[in-house]
């Protein structure tokens, strides 16, 4: 039993620990757009969009021009590896290329 403890103690610490690596942003701004699903406010010329979903705390009931404080994190979801995809590419080239280089090298020797 006390090794479940253990377990569990360790796993809500992992788990709040990866939570609070993500840093924190803030955008201030009058609210240009506003729909269950996210949120858009102006600042300066721009205007950023940021989702929210069922568990964005809010306090008040928010409507456009409102001037609101938005604090949240950005997170990865996926990351793909271009450089791996370039040099793949480069070598299907290479390939297709050294063909027609046998022909060129073909037709100088005769």
């Amino acid at each position: 039993m006390k090794r479940l403890l253990g377990l569990l103690v360790a796993a809500a610490f992992v788990a709040s620990a990866s939570l609070a690596l993500a840093k924190d942003y803030q955008v201030t701004g009058p609210v240009v757009d506003v729909k269950d699903d996210q949120i858009i406010v102006k600042k300066g010329a721009d205007n950023w969009e940021i989702a929210r979903d069922k568990d964005t705390k809010t306090t008040g009931e928010i409507k456009k021009g409102d001037r609101v404080m938005i604090k949240y994190k950005m997170i990865a979801t996926t990351i793909e590896s271009k450089s791996t995809a370039k040099a793949a590419d480069k070598a299907k080239a290479d390939a297709k290329a050294k063909p027609e280089e046998k022909k060129a090298d073909a037709t100088k020797t005769k």
